[in-house]
């Protein structure tokens, strides 16, 4: 038996007529007659008796149909829920450590208020582990400053950003307008841990210049790393997206790379569909709809693709040596 079946008895048992059920359902007499005789051959019961051209229920009947409306109004109500699911957009957005401090919660709360169907998730970690996870399938979608290695990946630069040299108040280049790449040599700073698109970039820079630093504290959290440079005297070098507000109370001091070496951008990644589509904008195997909150997440990072300081910070300058 089906839920048509209940559907076409409830509607008899409430009517007490066959004609008048059929023309409710919008259905032809004969078929709601074969529907009761059928209900009645498959329960060996008799559902309904006819007396002067009246239908009237049977006890059978009575029973029946306390449990089809009990039945049919659950299969309605998982319908009605599962419909509602269908309207939903689900997308799983993966961050960086720096960019889930520092943009991520704005831009999934433009996503929220202007997409109140979208049902968002949101994992932070460092660029590395963020990159797994997009190759498992664990995310639809990222945003990460560090470089993505997979080919099987989409990377698109899309939100400026700059890495600035940080110390506190109480360091001695705190008085500086002007440091230079000698100065670090031997230097204690705060760094990210390893996996981080900002210590990367740094250790390239450090590498390529032959400076050694003397790695006082790793931490896996900015607001970490930003404490050892105001409490512990530590310098560190990270987005300046992140340092706005210590500035802008002077409890840090930022130096600004001169030939723009720590310039980068955090960039919109996902995985490829299939070789030929690397510019296209794929959902993944297990979610059609990913897609158009993929482009939404792009619609919403270009309002802040621009990286300015305010005008009551002054970045002083980071320079190799003449």
């Amino acid at each position: 038996m089906t839920i048509r079946h209940l559907k076409i008895f409830i509607a008899v048992a409430e009517t007490g007529s066959m004609s008048a059920a059929a023309n409710r359902l919008y259905l032809t007499q004969p078929t709601v007659s074969q529907a009761i005789r059928d209900l009645e051959d498959h329960y060996c019961v008799q559902l309904f008796e006819r007396l002067h051209k009246k239908l009237f229920i049977t006890e059978e009947g009575q029973q029946l149909l306390n449990l089809a409306l009990m039945t049919v109004g659950n299969f309605d109500n998982l319908e009605l829920s599962m419909q509602r699911f269908q309207e939903r957009i689900p997308l799983r957005i993966g961050s960086s450590l720096t960019v889930g401090t520092c943009l991520m919660s704005k831009v999934i709360s433009d996503m929220e208020a202007e997409y109140p169907q979208m049902d968002i998730y949101s994992f932070v970690n460092n660029t590395a582990e963020i990159e797994q996870k997009l190759l498992r399938r664990e995310l639809d979608v990222a945003v990460v400053e560090g470089i993505i290695e997979s080919p099987k990946l989409i990377s698109i630069p899309i939100v400026e950003d700059s890495l600035v040299l940080v110390c506190g108040k109480n360091h001695e280049f705190y008085q500086k307008e002007i440091v230079y790449a000698s100065e670090l040599e031997g230097r204690k700073f705060a760094i990210r841990e390893k996996g981080s698109g900002t210590r990367k970039l740094f250790e390239q820079y450090l590498s390529s210049h032959n400076i050694h630093i003397q790695t006082a504290w790793e931490a896996n959290c900015p607001r970490t790393i930003m404490n050892a440079v105001i409490y512990n005297n530590a310098l560190a070098v990270m987005s300046q997206r992140l340092v706005k507000h210590e500035c802008m109370d002077r409890s840090v001091k930022i130096f600004r790379y001169e030939t723009g070496e720590w310039d980068r951008h955090f960039k919109l990644v996902y995985l490829k569909r299939d070789s030929g589509d690397a510019d296209r904008l794929c959902a993944p195997a297990d979610s059609k709809l990913s897609a158009p909150g993929i482009s939404t997440l792009r619609a919403v990072l270009e309002r802040y693709r621009t990286l300015d300081l305010p005008q009551e910070i002054s970045a002083c300058v980071f320079k190799n040596d003449v």
